[in-house]
């Protein structure tokens, strides 16, 4: 069982806390974890590059020249890709990247995410997160004395802190999600995620949930025998 250091907000180490990486997940599997982020890549892509085949751009279809006795290269119309001013000769057109996963692969991999930041010691638990009305520089002070000024960093919390999201929007490589928006790119795109013990909580007992429910599922060769028998 993995102990977790719980710090408060000074830095100071007040707890432990017990979980291992297949609470979340019973394994990493690394394939999975590629395909959804590049899912999400590119669902991001706008699409929108075009550029103007030989059909589209302006000038005449006539043949520039005879095709012999000239002692120059045999030559279309000025609309040719290989001409200045042509077409393009693979002519970009907008279309939409976007496709989707299965959910249950989705949520899984989310899940692998979160189990990989704990075996590579990338999380930092905090027992609380929580400001009377924003304040940048209480957050920034907190970050600085759980070592997280200088890197990348993903902050859960457990539902949405309008004070928390206010207070860190404005603190370079630093973003804010509720645990139910978390996703496999933006739990893996930041060196650390520091999360509040209420939000670890809840995704311990999501996974547990989970695994427990997968494993509790009966098959359809087993319920066929129990009918014969």
């Amino acid at each position: 069982m993995a102990d977790l250091p719980i710090y408060d907000r000074t830095g100071a180490e007040v707890g432990k806390y017990s979980i291992e990486p297949t609470d979340l997940a019973p394994q990493i599997n690394k394939q999975l974890l590629h395909d959804v982020v590049v899912m999400y890549q590119a669902n991001q892509r706008i699409g929108s590059a075009s550029t103007r085949s030989r059909s589209e751009v302006a000038g005449s279809t006539k043949k520039l020249y005879r095709q012999k006795g000239t002692g120059n290269a045999r030559a279309g119309s000025r609309r040719s890709g290989v001409r200045r001013g042509g077409g393009h000769i693979f002519a970009k057109k907008a279309r939409d990247y976007h496709y989707r996963l299965p959910r249950i692969a989705v949520r899984l991999a989310t899940r692998m995410a979160l189990a990989s930041k704990i075996e590579d010691d990338q999380l930092v638990v905090i027992d609380e997160l929580s400001f009377d009305q924003p304040k940048t520089k209480d957050m920034a002070q907190i970050l600085s004395a759980l070592g997280l000024g200088q890197t990348t960093t993903l902050i859960a919390t457990n539902d949405y802190d309008a004070n928390v999201y206010k207070s860190a929007r404005n603190i370079n490589a630093v973003s804010v999600s509720p645990i139910c928006d978390l996703n496999a790119l933006c739990v893996l795109s930041p060196e650390k995620l520091l999360v509040t013990k209420a939000a670890l909580d809840s995704l311990k007992g999501n996974g547990s949930t989970s695994a427990a429910a997968a494993s509790a599922e009966p098959t359809a060769s087993s319920e066929d025998a129990e009918e014969e028998s």
